[in-house]
């Protein structure tokens, strides 16, 4: 029973492998032209294993922002991660408490996706064959990028390099039909970043955590509001 089990994870895991190759590649290859080096890349895919945090800590090490605010601005981009851990948890019932933490070092927005949608109940096999290939990709990915930086030629490393947004897009877009409110909380914390930059009144860095804050805040008081509404 659990060789099927491995063998479903493996098959759930193969579109989120296509998707993130060239992401964690364009990751790798970014991180070399940027001075940081080989076993600090690796740290930094195998510990945060979170690509739009990934990517956004690069361009404030680029900016010169202290430790400290790149470290509180990845942690509160990933704070969804806890949510999408307990929301699957109840698909979990089958899975012993010790995996538990195992299982959510694995969580990203793509793999949550794909295990949201799985109808049936989440088996440990499963869960851990789909979790376990996503992130060594994503890992091994990031490597390849980065031993590759230096015979690519900078045009195909900068496609690469937008290929992140276009998995993003991917993943966004189609919840625009199911959910209006989505697109409009979309559009919204992007004036309410592009508000705040624009004012230089905060360092690189402050900008995205407040933006992050404001943005959150604003976003649970009309999803609460709209709900409301709607039970009245």
């Amino acid at each position: 029973m659990n060789k099927k089990y491995i063998k479903e994870g493996a098959i759930a895991a193969l579109p989120v492998i296509l998707g993130y190759l060239p992401v964690a590649i364009a990751f790798g290859l970014l991180s070399k032209n940027q001075g940081v080096s080989f076993k600090e890349t690796g740290l930094f895919s195998s510990l945060v294993y979170a690509g739009a945090s990934q990517f956004m800590a690069l361009d404030l090490v680029k900016a010169g922002v202290s430790a400290g605010s790149i470290i509180l601005a990845t942690f509160l981009l990933n704070l969804r991660h806890v949510v999408m851990s307990a929301s699957l948890s109840v698909k979990l019932n089958e899975v012993k408490k010790t995996f538990l933490p195992i299982i959510a070092y694995g969580i990203t927005d793509e793999t949550f996706s794909v295990l949201s949608f799985k109808n049936e109940k989440l088996t440990m096999p499963f869960v851990l064959t789909f979790n376990i290939l996503a992130s060594l990709t994503w890992v091994v990915g990031t490597l390849i990028g980065y031993l590759m930086g230096e015979i690519i030629p900078s045009s195909l490393q900068a496609s690469l390099s937008i290929s992140l947004y276009a998995m993003f897009a991917a993943l966004l877009f189609p919840q625009f039909k199911i959910e209006k409110r989505t697109m409009y909380l979309s559009i919204l914390t992007a004036i309410i970043y592009i508000t705040i930059y624009s004012t230089k009144l905060f360092t690189s860095g402050w900008d995205i955590i407040l933006g992050i804050i404001i943005s959150s805040a604003l976003g649970v008081a009309l999803l609460n509001k709209n709900e409301e509404v709607s039970e009245n």
